[in-house]
């Protein structure tokens, strides 16, 4: 692929030749209804939509991967699927989708946030959103899926302090351990931000796993701890955008998706 990949994902045919060279993972932020004064519209994706992908990976035979073998060599269709920042309105509108398609889903959750609200992208003008509290994501456990550190609070990584970094990194681990009774393996870089330093941390703090925002497919040789996806969003009505999406690729562009 050459450092080369398709853009944002909307729908498997411009995709399915370079899903099957290996084990895609998708992300998703927001689902359901989009409210107005939205800045980044692209985050939300309507329920409908949401089903009719799922329903499009499940008729072309993909199933469920595992995050660890997101970089091993590809066996069948497979494919993983992510939620960053634990949004209730996952939770209203994504359940019955998820389940009616036999997939299973990861939320990466804001340890500090339950019950509250997206704060980190109010403060960049975006509009609040409800996060989940806890009885909302022992909901989401119960219906089968997972959950997985998306830091304390939500910040840029690289701009704090490395013990402000190993604090939100660490803490936020041990928070849901202790919330939830379960072993918290996979991490989400907040923002996509991470360079080196902020990925030996993760490692240390003994998660498994960790995505970042980069887009594309893991090969062998690459590390688990910068794991790249697709983000999935509605289709563009810019024709320039259209033609871009089916017909040509962008290069790879690390930290530019918000999450």
């Amino acid at each position: 692929m050459n450092g080369e990949f398709p853009s944002y994902y909307s729908g498997l045919t411009p995709f399915l030749a370079l899903f099957e060279q290996g084990n895609p993972i998708l992300t998703y932020h927001k689902l359901g209804p989009r409210p107005s004064r939205v800045r980044l519209k692209g985050m939300y994706l309507s329920e409908r939509l949401f089903a009719r992908q799922l329903a499009e990976l499940r008729q072309a035979g993909f199933q469920n991967s595992s995050l660890l073998a997101s970089a091993e060599r590809p066996s069948g269709r497979r494919i993983v699927l992510t939620f960053d920042d634990a949004y209730v309105n996952v939770l209203r509108f994504g359940l019955t989708a998820l389940a009616d398609n036999g997939f299973r889903a990861i939320q990466y959750v804001v340890a500090d946030r339950l019950g509250k609200y997206n704060d980190w992208d109010v403060a960049l003008g975006e509009v609040s959103e409800p996060l989940m509290d806890k009885a909302q994501l022992r909901e989401w456990l119960s219906a089968g899926h997972d959950i997985g550190s998306h830091t304390l609070a939500h910040p840029y990584l690289t701009r704090v302090s490395r013990a402000e970094a190993k604090e939100e990194i660490v803490a936020s681990r041990k928070r849901l351990e202790d919330l939830f009774g379960r072993l918290i393996e996979h991490f989400c870089y907040p923002f996509g931000d991470w360079n080196d330093p902020i990925r030996d941390l993760v490692v240390e703090a003994g998660y498994r796993t960790a995505c970042t925002t980069d887009t594309g497919l893991n090969r062998a040789s690459d590390s688990l701890f910068t794991l790249k996806r697709f983000t999935a969003r509605y289709p563009s009505r810019n024709l320039r955008a259209i033609w871009s999406r089916l017909a040509g690729l962008r290069k790879n562009n690390r930290g530019q998706t918000i999450s």
